[in-house]
């Protein structure tokens, strides 16, 4: 059963370009991973790189395997494979074992490098463990999770965020504000209430992917231990995917019902009051709200808040409240860090232009059939775009504004450096939405693009600052948003931005002024395209 979906993802132009793409940005970022290896030769440094390695892995697991799952019940030609033999549960298997198996070649990409750093000594070849295995194991299920979390009900996705607002409230309490106090508050608990809150603390703390990370590159680590720690939690994984893969699977052709058979509710007037005056614009904002991202949001606002305050008090910070993890995220480069991490996060829907992608050529055709009837113009699709990218992503860059302003009143940059980080936020988004338009605009997948933008771009700031090229990292454009408040505004900075800023004017005219035409023309040269 599984052959003819291998052969049919085999045979598709567009699958092989996209497969040939993800592994060519591999292999790149797993270079310059191997790179940083090297100039920072230290257990400190090996757990940086696998951190990433990890967070490079969830985040290619995610696309590689979780967006064609999530993105197959909106295609209304999935209903002929539920109506012949084929069992919807096979369908959707067939279709996930082909996604982890692309993902697989993918991850595959980064052995070379990772065989480099093992031949000069600087990691052993039992640390391809963590480095190689584990990104792959957790990416799997992060893409498996994202869909199950798509294909759950309405009803049932509200109750998980409610389950995930309150962790999140615990992790804010007990990971960060308590921290390394947390026995002194536990001293107000009844002992045995007190030993079972700190076993478990402890569990959490150190029985998840990052910490399994941390413990296994520690010098005074304990080998049998943590390779326990490395089996039992991959066990976990595994039965992750399973649980999740047959929970997806049941629910494949209950959320295409969902989907395309849900009755209509009698509250058009309503909506159509919403709607106002750009259609196509209310329409993509309620398209990349449907998955809004909220827990993640309260993650990253909650942790932002206390931070900010922990920097405007200083001294004055209360000794009952723990401090080490956000001394931690000193030693990683503190609230600069932090908080062009969070620019980053808010640029990731400008890029990937979520609100007008489809996710095959035969959808987007469909889609352009209608609108290229409408009186729509290059400005009507642009001002959608942004309408959709801004509302998904805009609450992070309050987050980072919200940091800048704690490292000037805290007098740890002057008011101008935390006024050029912010601008340089605001021209990183600008610049991400442009580049993203004009891939949209072409009819090129920017999902390849946007990944080097959001995760390359980054790891070649990190790469050049190691190497000590201070104004060569200047013209990367996430610098824009970093520098300033990390090292203070030189030539290299104002070059970068005065560059990216004018690359953004270009490309916005540019797609402003093509827009419509190149439309047109790659729905002339696709309508009727086998692209499956």
């Amino acid at each position: 059963m599984f052959r003819p979906f291998f052969a049919a993802a085999v045979a598709s132009p567009v699958r092989r370009r996209s497969l040939r793409q993800a592994v060519a940005l591999h292999a790149v970022l797993c270079v310059l991973l191997a790179w940083a290896a090297v100039n920072n030769p230290t257990p400190a440094g090996r757990t940086a790189v696998a951190n990433f390695a990890l967070v490079l892995g969830i985040v290619e697991g995610g696309a590689l395997v979780g967006w064609r799952l999530t993105q197959l019940p909106k295609s209304q030609a999935l209903e002929f494979l539920l109506v012949s033999p084929l069992r919807p549960r096979g369908v959707f298997l067939a279709e996930a074992a082909v996604g982890i198996c692309r993902f697989a070649v993918v991850q595959l990409a980064g052995l070379p490098a990772l065989a480099a750093l093992v031949w000069q000594g600087l990691i052993t070849p039992a640390d391809l463990w963590p480095l190689a295995l584990m990104p792959f194991a957790w990416g799997v299920v992060t893409g498996l999770g994202v869909t199950v979390w798509a294909y759950e009900p309405f009803a049932g996705r509200k109750a998980a965020e409610i389950v995930a607002l309150f962790g999140v409230l615990v992790y804010l309490v007990v990971g960060v504000l308590a921290a390394e106090k947390l026995p002194l508050w536990l001293a107000q608990l009844p002992p045995a209430w007190a030993n079972a809150v700190q076993a478990a603390v402890l569990a959490a703390h150190n029985e998840n992917p990052f910490g399994v990370v941390r413990n296994w590159f520690d010098p005074a680590r304990d080998p049998a231990e943590v390779w326990d720690s490395f089996v039992t939690l991959h066990q976990t994984a595994a039965v992750a995917v399973a649980l999740f893969a047959l929970r997806a699977a049941f629910r494949l052709k209950p959320h295409f019902h969902d989907r395309h058979y849900r009755p209509l509710t009698a509250d058009r007037a309503a909506r159509t009051e919403d709607v106002g005056e750009r259609p196509l614009s209310w329409w993509a904002v309620r398209r990349v709200m449907e998955y809004g991202g909220r827990v993640n949001l309260w993650l990253a606002g909650g942790f932002g808040l206390a931070y900010a305050v922990y920097l405007m008090a200083g001294d004055a910070w209360p000794a009952w409240l723990g401090r080490l993890v956000f001394q931690l995220f000193e030693n990683w480069g503190g609230a600069p860090t932090v908080a062009a991490a969070m620019c980053v996060l808010a640029a990731v829907p400008a890029a990937f232009q979520f609100g007008l992608w489809d996710a095959t050529i035969s959808d987007r055709c469909r889609r352009l059939e209608l609108l290229l009837l409408t009186d729509l113009d290059g400005r009507d699709y642009w001002h959608a775009s942004l309408a959709a990218a801004w509302r998904r992503g805009h609450h992070y860059l309050y987050v980072a504004e919200l940091l800048w302003v704690a490292l000037a009143v805290a007098g740890r940059v002057e008011w101008y450096e935390a006024l050029a980080a912010a601008i340089g936020g605001a021209v990183l988004w600008m610049f991400f939405f442009a580049v993203g338009f004009r891939a949209f605009c072409t009819g090129r997948q920017a999902s390849g693009l946007a990944s080097f933008l959001t995760l390359g771009l980054p790891l070649v700031l990190f790469a050049l600052l190691k190497a000590g090229l201070p104004e060569v990292a200047g013209l990367v454009p996430v610098a824009a948003c970093y520098l300033p408040a990390a090292g203070g505004l030189g030539m290299g900075w104002a070059a970068g931005l005065v560059l990216m800023g004018a690359a953004t004017v270009w490309l916005t005219r540019r797609g402003l002024t093509r827009c419509d035409a190149e439309l047109r023309a790659w729905y002339d040269a696709n309508q009727g395209r086998k692209t499956e």
